[in-house]
């Protein structure tokens, strides 16, 4: 037993002994801020290059160059290229311009590369352009741009030349070249003999003349204020010259330099240093150190002889052995294992200037504002979450209950397993524990603590607890649902009343309690709810619930003292900024930065102190602190890198060097023009934005083949195979790890049509169709005019045989119409013949009844009688006079005979009347029994009156009297 003790003890002193140790080491190391800024680290074998990395820039489309002891390297955000210059010598420096030249210096080379059409880089040297006795220079270690001027700079000639590569001035040392620097647009250059000296004019003017800046090596010059310049040698010195003379400058704030290779002006006005043996310094404008890495602190390598600032306030470091990016701009520390904190983290603690870590490895500590780090002892394992106390904390530890004083934890006797503590309300001397089984109290009994019981009447895991105003508990479960607790008067024993969704929450899962300005509220599955204690039910928060989606799942919540609201959530992550009128402004893009980091066990969100929060991470913490910088980096361009034919293999066509529209490079309208055999085409895209290249995500379309964009992916490449003719335009867009859209950048190409269906083929076609055609043609014309003529003498013979047929009937109808006529006329002759012979007979009947009153009045005896009957006599003889049936009759005849009579008496002009009435009693086709009677003539009398007829009319015996009369 007494054995145990002392070996405890020995162990303890061998622990503090170790904290001491590493105390001491890390204060001596960690005078900055807290945490180191995202980087990463590129090997030589990764960009496939030289070791020593001299020179950093980046053109306009955010990719990076690098001047590299191998060539010319180039990073696009995905993959490292090289290209080398002619002899193959290390390049010095270089030097972006906005048309996409890339000036170098190195090694017995200067000029430039330049894209060409295709992309290509191609390098265009100006070394026979200077002087004879500078032809075969051995070293070119500057190249600057002073207003319009090219500026190369060796160590025995500095060597001017204007914008179209004309050498206009040539600048030779008294003693050798040293050094040389550029500040706001000033070029400022060591001669050994003279000292630091300045271009004005083209000519050398010397600045300073301090012995010490003849003898040690600048290595930067910056200017401080107008007229004020700060001098940084090899040495670690720092001077500040100005029209009253140079002096040395070492605030007492400022860390001592050693062996400065590089100096840097930053643009918030920071200044970095990199040094050959103890990595990077930031300082501050009045010489406060800002920030220190070194390989103990967060670099892969010591040595830095290039500094670089991009476009989006990131430091990239040319390492003598690798390049290094540090995204200082975004306002993230990472407390990890270059920081000493080891293991994931889950929760931390500030006390006064102390901050407390809590991992699943150890409690660490971070102390004062010099961030020294240590270890807690005894606090090995598990811990998650901590409980501030009276000059110290208490740990809620997978072990139990432990007590921090300073760098010791003690464990309290009683339980295991322990989620948190809560302060409650009704006793400030009574802690109430959740545990992995239950709750537990603990009570303050002077300054210690000492676990007193666990709390019947409720046995479930009690990770997040909360006391309302009423002084009631409320724990969540994960798979169950929510609790509300009672304690009893004696505090041995619980009254619970479980929640589930039959009382309002959406769901049993998920469920956690959380405490945010006074009020106690409920993170769910669907959205953030409230207790309402007149319903008894759990109803929507009005306040913080519109700001998410109505599914948006919370893990983590804290307030801090201003109001501002913390939270994390599944892939999403950021705050709530309280407003003055009580809203908030939500901020959440920024925060996707550290969504990959976060620990996925339990996630948590840990208050510092206002507008600063750490993040517990998969290794460590993210230290989040408002006033770092708040700005989301600006967006990086889109842009087509290459475009390949990938038939019958990959063939490099395209590499793109810039965001244009790349059609235009190829000299013709349509861009590229590919054959049809050749309609296998793989574009390869990409965005320069550093550090993101599993996190930034594109989308697509070929234009002329599809209409949407596609779904968002990660990947940078995409095929297309046996396209067919047509045009096409290639749309790729970006959308960076902060959400933002960059515009699409597109690429437009022709894919011609097979032999077969091109515009020649086509016209060979058309020429063959149309021989075809006229040939079809005319047989089909032969087939149809013989056809036409079978078919015309056909129609010909049946309309001939219609005309006879219609002849006929016509003459057949003239027939008839002409026997109508004849039977019509014999009919009216007939009744003509009738009716003459009808007065005829009335004309004897009267005359033979006038002859009869003739006589009666010759014997009549009566004078009286007499005188009547002779006025009868008298009166019948004046109506025959009067009667004029003969000449009615010719009118009728005439009529009906087409004027026969009259003809017939001018063509014959000696027939008698008598042979008048003949003729027409012939052509009314009377017998001669009828005209022997209508003449009151002999049937003899008219044969011999026809007789002397035909004598008059000259007729021959063979010509029928009656036809002649018909016809006539």
């Amino acid at each position: 037993m007494k054995y145990q003790r002392i070996t405890t003890i020995f162990d303890n002193m061998k622990k503090v002994t170790f904290s001491l140790l590493f105390l001491l080491y890390v204060s001596s190391a960690y005078t900055q801020e807290l945490g180191f800024p995202f980087s990463k680290y590129f090997s030589s074998k990764e960009y496939n290059g030289g070791i020593q990395n001299y020179a950093i820039s980046q053109d306009q489309n955010g990719i990076m160059y690098v001047a590299n002891n191998f060539g010319l390297l180039e990073y696009d955000g995905t993959r490292w290229n090289r290209y080398p210059i002619p002899n193959s010598t290390k390049i010095r420096d270089l030097f972006i311009e906005t048309n996409g030249r890339i000036f170098i210096a190195a090694q017995g080379q200067l000029g430039y590369f330049r894209p060409n059409k295709q992309g290509f880089f191609e390098f265009i040297s100006w070394t026979p352009r200077l002087p004879l006795q500078y032809q075969n220079i051995e070293e070119v270690w500057k190249i600057y741009k002073i207003s319009n001027l090219y500026v190369f700079c060796s160590f025995k000639a500095i060597f001017i030349f204007d914008q179209s590569g004309n050498l206009e001035k040539t600048l030779e040392p008294i003693g050798v070249f040293n050094s040389f620097h550029v500040s706001n647009n000033q070029f400022y250059f060591q001669d050994t003999e003279v000292g630091l000296m300045r271009l004005e004019q083209q000519e050398a003017v010397q600045l300073t003349q301090t012995e010490i800046l003849r003898q040690d090596l600048v290595s930067g010059v910056l200017e401080k204020t107008p007229g004020e310049l700060m001098i940084f040698t090899e040495k670690g010195d720092v001077f500040l010259n100005t029209q009253l003379g140079t002096k040395k400058w070492q605030p007492y704030e400022m860390p001592n330099l050693n062996k400065v290779n590089v100096v840097l002006r930053l643009r918030n006005g920071n200044i970095a240093i990199g040094t050959q043996y103890d990595g990077l310094y930031i300082l501050k404008e009045n010489g406060l150190l800002e920030m220190h890495m070194n390989l103990q602190r967060g670099l892969n390598n010591n040595t830095i002889i290039s500094l670089f600032e991009d476009k989006a306030g990131n430091i990239w470091l040319g390492h003598n052995n690798g390049i290094s990016l540090l995204e200082i701009s975004l306002p993230f520390r990472i407390l990890g294992p270059d920081s000493g904190i080891f293991g994931t983290g889950y929760a931390a603690k500030q006390v006064g200037e102390d901050i407390y870590l809590a991992t699943n490895v150890q409690v660490s500590k971070i102390s004062g504002p010099d961030h020294a780090v240590s270890k807690v002892i005894n606090a090995e394992g598990q811990s998650y979450s901590f409980h501030n106390i009276e000059n110290g904390l208490l740990l809620a530890h997978n072990e139990g209950a432990f007590v921090i004083y300073n760098n010791l934890a003690s464990r309290l006797d009683g339980i295991n397993g322990l989620w948190t503590y809560i302060t409650l309300k009704q006793n400030p001397n009574l802690l109430l524990a959740g545990t992995y089984n239950g709750l537990a109290l603990f009570e303050k009994q002077g300054e210690n603590y000492k676990f007193l019981r666990v709390l019947k009447g409720f046995d479930e895991s009690a990770r997040l607890i909360q006391q309302d105003e009423q002084g009631h508990i409320w724990v969540s479960h994960g798979y169950k649902g929510i609790f509300k607790i009672q304690l009893s008067e004696d505090l041995t024993e619980v009254n619970v009343r479980f929640f589930n969704n039959k009382d309002g929450l959406p769901t049993n899962l998920l469920n956690s309690v959380w405490k945010i300005g006074g009020r106690i509220i409920f993170t769910t599955e669907y959205g953030i709810y409230v207790y309402n204690p007149e319903t008894d039910r759990f109803e929507k928060d009005e306040l913080i619930n519109p700001y998410f989606e109505h599914d948006f799942l919370i893990t983590s919540l804290v307030e801090d003292p201003v109001g501002n609201i913390y939270y994390i959530g599944l892939y999403e992550a950021g705050v709530l900024e309280k407003q003055m009128d009580g809203t908030y402004i939500k901020i959440k893009e920024l925060f996707n930065k550290i969504i990959p980091f976060l620990n996925d066990d339990l996630q948590n969100v840990s208050l510092l102190k206002s507008n600063e929060v750490l993040y517990a991470a998969n290794e460590g913490f993210i230290w989040y602190k408002k006033d770092i910088n708040k700005s989301i980096p600006a967006a990086f361009p889109t842009f087509i890198r290459a475009v390949y034919l990938t038939k019958p293999t990959d063939s490099l066509l395209f590499l793109g060097k810039n965001t244009t529209r790349m059609e235009e490079n190829f000299g013709t309208d349509e861009g590229l023009v590919l054959a049809y055999n050749q309609a296998d085409i793989r574009f390869e895209y990409t965005n320069t934005i550093p550090n993101n290249e599993n996190t930034t995500q594109f989308r697509f379309k070929l234009e002329g083949l599809e209409d949407e964009f596609s779904e968002w992916t990660s990947k940078r490449d995409k095929a297309y195979t046996n396209l067919r003719e047509g045009k096409y335009t290639f749309h790729v867009q970006s959308k960076d790890i902060y959400e933002q859209l960059v515009e699409a950048n597109t690429f437009s190409f022709t894919v011609l049509p097979p032999w077969y269906r091109s515009n020649a083929a086509w016209f060979i076609y058309l020429l063959c169709f149309i021989g075809f055609g006229a040939i079809t043609f005319n047989r089909v014309d032969k087939l149809y005019q013989k056809k036409t003529k079978a078919i015309t003498a056909k129609q010909r013979k049946e309309l001939e045989e219609k005309s006879t047929d219609l002849a006929q009937s016509k003459r057949e109808l003239e027939k008839l119409k002409t026997e109508k006529l004849e039977t019509e006329i014999q009919g009216k002759n007939k009744e003509l013949a009738s009716a003459t012979m009808h007065l005829l007979n009335k004309n004897g009947f009267i005359d033979q009844t006038k002859n009869q009153l003739t006589q009666i009045i010759k014997k009549s005896q009566s004078e009286e009688v007499k005188n009547e009957l002779q006025k009868v006599i008298n009166s019948i003889s004046k109506n025959i006079a009067e009667d004029k049936d003969w000449e009615q009759f010719e009118i009728h005849f005439d009529q009906v005979h087409g004027d026969f009579m009259n003809r017939f008496k001018k063509a014959y002009p000696t027939i008698s009347p008598q042979e008048i009435k003949l003729s027409a009693y012939l052509r009314m086709n009377l017998s001669t029994k009828e005209i022997a009677y209508l003449m009151n003539i002999s049937t003899r009398g008219v044969e011999i009156s026809r007789y002397r007829l035909r004598k008059k009319l000259n007729l021959e015996r063979s010509d029928n009297l009656q036809e002649f009369i018909l016809k006539f």
